[in-house]
């Protein structure tokens, strides 16, 4: 339950940070109403721990759709990253406090999808995708403290190693 509990929250903050780095403040639309559902399923699976047990063995298993998700949350963190980082270079002219913040919002960006992949690296039980996705994180790790390291070639080598373990290369 603890891993359902960790990919809910490393999924959530993916999505989040996605709905975040936007600066236009948007109209709620009519499919606003789907999230509430989702939250309480989500919130139902938690409360019963057979459920969430459940749960997790079935994604295990599906390899497919693990792949898919930690395709989905390297471009959010790609996408979230770069505009991270542009805020990031911009505030050293405004002084140690802006700088503070926008570093802070850049380690944020970069342990979360450190954290996803290693997630679901724990979540997976094919063997390849395992190693793939934990090396990924463990790469993603390394390199929150020089975000000048992370760079298009950088990010295209992770997600070579994800494409190489669901068989797309």
């Amino acid at each position: 339950m603890r891993r359902h509990l960790a990919a809910a929250a490393a999924l959530s903050f993916a999505l989040l940070a996605a709905g975040c780095s936007g600066g236009d403040e948007q109209e709620p639309t009519a499919a606003a109403p789907t999230p509430a559902g989702t939250a309480a399923a989500a919130t139902t699976a938690a409360a019963d721990p057979a459920v969430a047990a459940s749960a997790d063995a079935a994604l295990s298993a599906d390899t497919k759709a693990i792949c898919a998700q930690a395709a989905r949350t390297g471009e959010s963190f790609g996408t979230n990253f770069a505009a991270d980082y542009q805020v990031y270079l911009g505030a050293k002219a405004q002084g140690a406090e802006a700088k503070a913040r926008a570093k802070e919002k850049v380690t944020r960006t970069v342990d979360g999808y450190s954290f996803a992949l290693l997630d679901m690296s724990k979540l997976t039980s094919d063997p390849s995708l395992k190693k793939a996705l934990a090396a990924m994180g463990a790469q993603v790790t390394a390199l929150k403290g020089d975000f000048a390291k992370i760079d298009d070639k950088r990010l295209a080598e992770i997600s070579g190693k994800l494409a190489k373990a669901c068989g797309k290369s």
